[in-house]
């Protein structure tokens, strides 16, 4: 059975709206969806890309190595707190 709902302007569902996708497809649950493509889409799309480009690093032989930009950070004189006493002794 192919529903009709009343989607936010500019949304398209280009499927079937079943009584069972209705339940999770609601127009509030679209909505919210579509403002966050709306508010994060482009860049989630240049993020994207970015992993490509990674990825063809990782397959040219290239391996992950720490940013340069925090070698201050590793390098740094830096300690931490004690640690409490019921993670010394986890048995």
């Amino acid at each position: 059975m192919d529903l009709k709902i009343s989607f936010p302007p500019g949304v398209e569902i280009k499927g079937v709206v079943s009584a069972e996708y209705a339940e999770i497809l609601t127009p509030e649950a679209v909505a919210f969806v579509a403002k966050l493509f709306r508010a994060f889409g482009v860049r989630r799309e240049q993020l994207l890309e970015l992993r490509k480009v990674r990825q063809a690093e990782f397959d040219r032989g290239i391996r992950p190595d720490f940013l340069k930009e925090t070698e201050a950070i590793r390098n740094g004189d830096w300690t931490i707190a004690p640690l409490p006493k019921d993670l010394l002794d986890r048995r």
